[in-house]
């Protein structure tokens, strides 16, 4: 399954989720993480748009929408901070929404994931395992 990771560099966990400006996709199965690629969702290294339209209503919840659909095709989003109503945004598009300290490794986090699948899934990763066969 695709998983993305919000990060400057690609390579720590360290970015919110609304200010991200790209994220480090990963392919996580139970085997093992495979890098992808490192997809920028903005053009400058600080979301600016969805930072500036805080607060703005609908301009807000468009730039949230844009950001989400670029993710569309992962399952699991890792990010430092998010909004609850970002997040929930998140889960309604079957997007699951994970929390990580600032400065963890993406390849520590990606293999600890591919350990879960493996050894002790939760009920709502087993149906996005199931639903990627």
């Amino acid at each position: 399954m695709r998983v993305a990771f919000a990060s400057s560099r690609g390579t720590t966990v360290d970015e919110h989720f609304g200010r991200a400006g790209a994220f480090a996709i990963y392919n996580v199965t139970p085997t093992g993480a495979e890098f992808l690629e490192l997809r920028r969702v903005s053009a400058d290294d600080l979301d600016t748009e969805v930072v500036v339209t805080r607060g703005m209503g609908d301009l807000h919840d468009a730039a949230v929408a844009a950001k989400i659909e670029k993710l569309a095709d992962c399952r699991i989003i890792y990010f430092t901070e998010i909004g609850g109503p970002s997040a929930a945004k998140l889960v309604r598009r079957g997007i699951m929404p994970l929390k990580a300290e600032t400065a963890t490794s993406i390849d520590g986090l990606a293999d600890k994931l591919a350990e879960t699948m493996r050894t002790n899934p939760a009920p709502w990763m087993r149906k996005a395992l199931a639903a990627e066969c």
